[in-house]
């Protein structure tokens, strides 16, 4: 659930919202004070741009490892 929230964090940093299960295929997501609702498709392509940018500092996070 870290990942939806995180992608929900970056698509709007000002949401306020309630999650209510353990993934994004059978949550809920109640959006709270006005908050524009996000579609669950938005969610799911942040979440993805946010994996391929992970995924391509690996490089920075073994360096890291390497030299402390």
């Amino acid at each position: 659930m870290d990942n939806v929230i995180k992608a929900i964090i970056a698509i709007n940093p000002d949401s306020i919202y309630k999650i209510n299960g353990n993934d994004l295929d059978t949550c809920t997501i109640e959006w709270l004070n006005g908050t524009t609702p996000i579609s669950k498709a938005d969610i799911q392509t942040k979440m993805n741009e946010l994996q391929v940018e992970y995924d391509a500092l690996e490089w920075k996070r073994n360096r890291q490892a390497e030299y402390p």
